[in-house]
């Protein structure tokens, strides 16, 4: 099914004193006694549930040494807590995959009209651009051709945060970035040496999940249920989810006394979506719940993971577990003609070899998942070893930086 056309973008309205959003419409109203003074200081961008995270806490951050920052935001929810006036709830709307994206081009075209429009009529002194390539590269792209960023000749500086991952595909890009954006900030400490024959400022400012801040969501429990994340995109869970459940559905059939399981899902409508799903698998209905992402921290002695950013967080908290894809056959076939590398996981890929065995495709089997919760519930040296590899993890992320997030961006607003 397409994805509905988004509204025309409201203007930045007046800030209230306190500094923080309240509560108010999403999309295309205007949010009551938020927002900014035109022109805002900055609007950030970020289309997934994790860029939507790691750009809250950004503002966060600048927004504690900057209190009268003013900032919109192209994003979700979290963005909008920590104090930006959203202009449009892109998060739900998530896509992955060439085959995907083809299919919903006429919405991603009116919202990328509709975002040079209000930049064009606006001029926010910075745009923040979050990870998200596929439109935001796009989006810098129109800003340089129709003059509107420093780039192109204009007055907009184009910065962006969570740089692409060129060192897995497509490396030949970050020239071109470096025609399109004023600076970058990267998360892995190896990045910056991969702009290192650009022109492109690039800063490291350290992995969000080192932040003094962050608590992990997840931890180790050896009397824990087994965790299933399937992701955070519609497409992506309506795929892998099933995966999960059928291997899950093998594994109790063989050991009826084995522990309960658990799936956390950051939305409502995701939460809808499973328990649509999980319907289907009558057998171990009553043995698996459905939780909404709670500030607590949700316990686990196993995990069954999609590849994206939570697949890191249950590496960090040393759940022993596997990782479970499947898209689109298409889309898979060309990504595989063009990713020079051979790890999914950021884990595995960061530390060179699997700490979570990869299940892509037709290998996801139900007899295949089984035997892996299997041998992650019985074997204590599977444990061990997730465990030995995930203080290696640690040691990785926690390079020094040269700055935090939230001082790169004002440091990119002051310029």
């Amino acid at each position: 099914m397409n994805l509905p056309a988004p509204n025309s973008l409201p203007a930045p309205h007046a800030r209230p004193s306190q500094g923080v959003a309240t509560e108010g419409s999403v999309g295309a109203e205007p949010l009551n006694a938020s927002g900014c003074p035109p022109p805002p200081d900055v609007l950030i961008l970020a289309g997934e549930h994790s860029g939507d995270q790691h750009a809250a806490r950004m503002l966060r951050q600048a927004l504690a040494e900057r209190p009268e920052l003013s900032a919109c935001a192209i994003g979700g929810t979290e963005l909008e807590k920590a104090g930006a006036q959203l202009l449009f709830d892109l998060v739900p709307h998530s896509v992955v995959g060439l085959f995907e994206v083809l299919k919903n081009y006429g919405f991603f075209k009116e919202l990328m009209d509709k975002t040079v429009a209000w930049i064009t009529a606006h001029r926010p002194r910075a745009v923040c651009l979050i990870d998200y390539p596929g439109f935001n590269l796009r989006l810098a792209e129109r800003l340089r051709k129709e003059g509107v960023s420093t780039k192109g000749g204009g007055d907009v500086s184009v910065v962006y945060y969570i740089s692409p991952q060129i060192w897995a595909w497509k490396a030949h890009r970050r020239f071109k970035m470096a025609k399109l954006l004023d600076a970058m900030s990267v998360i892995f400490p190896f990045e910056v040496e991969c702009y290192a024959d650009t022109e492109l400022p690039v800063t490291y400012v350290g992995h969000p999940f080192t932040e003094p801040d962050y608590e992990l969501p997840l931890r180790y429990d050896g009397e824990g249920p087994v965790l299933l994340l399937p992701g955070s995109r519609k497409t992506a869970i309506k795929r892998i989810f099933p995966l999960m459940l059928a291997g899950l559905q093998q594994y109790y059939r063989e050991h009826p006394d084995a522990p309960p399981a658990i799936s956390i899902y950051p939305s409502e409508e995701l939460g809808e979506l499973l328990k649509s799903i999980l319907s289907a698998y009558p057998k171990i209905h009553d043995k698996v719940e459905l939780f909404p992402m709670r500030d607590d921290i949700t316990a686990a002695r196993a995990v069954l993971t999609s590849s994206g950013t939570m697949s890191l967080n249950c590496a960090l908290a040393a759940i022993p577990g596997a990782i479970v894809y499947r898209a689109n056959p298409f889309t898979y076939m060309i990504g595989r003609r063009v990713v020079k590398i051979d790890r999914l996981g950021i884990a595995n890929i960061l530390l060179e070899r699997d700490i979570y065995p990869e299940f892509l495709q037709g290998a996801a089997s139900p007899t295949a998942l089984s035997q892996e919760l299997h041998t992650c519930l019985s074997n204590p040296g599977r444990r061990e070893f997730t465990a030995a590899a995930s203080a290696e993890l640690f040691s990785l992320l926690s390079e020094q930086r040269e700055m935090s997030p939230g001082q790169w961006l004002l440091k990119q607003i002051r310029a």
